[in-house]
């Protein structure tokens, strides 16, 4: 069972990037997913969360409006565009999932699988 994370980097403040966590040796259909972020010096931090259809999804307000989690199951794979980016959004992001999640506690952070995560830097 593995999550991968991939397609940060470097930024501009204003800038975009899409992020992917790819699943391997799951189904991710079953499962709610997240992303988490930890900058420096700080602890690690709720984003976003999809449910198991993708038909909702939860924003922490400081990404709201800017950020949007998508997933395709028949890829297993999901989806983080990161538009308008500032510099506080850079930080390490990680992708979670757990199958037991439910909507009222997507924001903690008790999943069950872990991505790697994946650097973003966003340039001022």
């Amino acid at each position: 069972v593995q999550l991968q994370a991939s397609g940060g980097g470097l930024v501009q403040h204003g800038g975009s990037l899409r992020l992917s966590c790819d699943a391997s040796g799951f189904t991710l259909d079953y499962y709610a997913v997240a992303w988490f972020r930890q900058a420096p010096g700080k602890e690690r931090e709720f984003v976003t969360a999809i449910s198991r259809s993708g038909g909702s999804t939860f924003y922490a307000d400081s990404v709201k409006g800017r950020f949007a989690m998508s997933r395709d199951n028949a890829k297993n794979t999901v989806y983080l565009q990161m538009n308008s980016l500032k510099p506080e959004d850079t930080a390490v992001y990680y992708c979670a999932a757990d199958r037991a999640k439910i909507y009222s506690a997507w924001t903690d952070p008790d999943y069950a699988y872990w991505g790697q995560g994946t650097l973003v830097t966003v340039s001022s």
